[in-house]
């Protein structure tokens, strides 16, 4: 009497084939190369593992590229046992934090544009209805210095300092 095991190799009984065990062990390398390139603050925000924290900060210690490769297969090894789906919620959380500030950037340079190249007074009081709080004398000041510079060529420093005004006012 025999007992049938289920092949190992067979794809069609659930067991995944040596290639897509590669591939994910791959993938996993690649998780922890993210996780290894964020900065302290991003990482401590991950729900990591000790053995996964213990293995992201050896990173940082190995010289050798040899022994860089063979430890970053020892950290997709490691990333086996972590919690992938709150990993990757924690990521995209991180990365739509930076596309907010992004846009909300884009849009705040929008704002010094608009304030340097329209001569009316539109703009001005546009951004004073949209930003009652801004020194509206120090607005204004900055502004004409900005176009002046613009003008006759010289660098934006009136316009960075501008921009650091709106900025502020806008609270990043």
């Amino acid at each position: 009497m025999s007992i049938d095991l289920p092949d190992p190799h067979d794809e069609e009984a659930g067991y995944p084939s040596k290639t897509q065990r590669k591939n994910e062990m791959k993938a996993l390398q690649a998780l922890g190369e993210r996780i290894i390139a964020m900065s302290d603050a991003e990482r401590a925000r991950l729900p990591l593992s000790d053995d996964m924290r213990f293995a992201v900060e050896e990173t940082s210690r190995i010289r050798s590229r040899e022994g860089r490769r063979r430890h970053m297969q020892y950290v997709g090894k490691v990333m086996r046992r972590e919690d992938l789906a709150a990993i990757q919620a924690t990521f995209d959380a991180i990365e739509q934090e930076s596309l907010h500030r992004d846009n909300v950037f884009h849009r705040l340079e929008q704002w010094r544009d608009r304030l340097i190249e329209d001569d009316s007074a539109d703009a001005l009081e546009a951004f004073i209805a949209e930003y009652p709080e801004v020194d509206r004398q120090t607005l204004r000041q900055l502004t004409r210095n900005a176009r002046s510079e613009r003008q006759r060529e010289k660098p934006p420093t009136s316009a960075r300092k501008l921009f650091k005004l709106i900025r502020e006012t806008a609270g990043m």
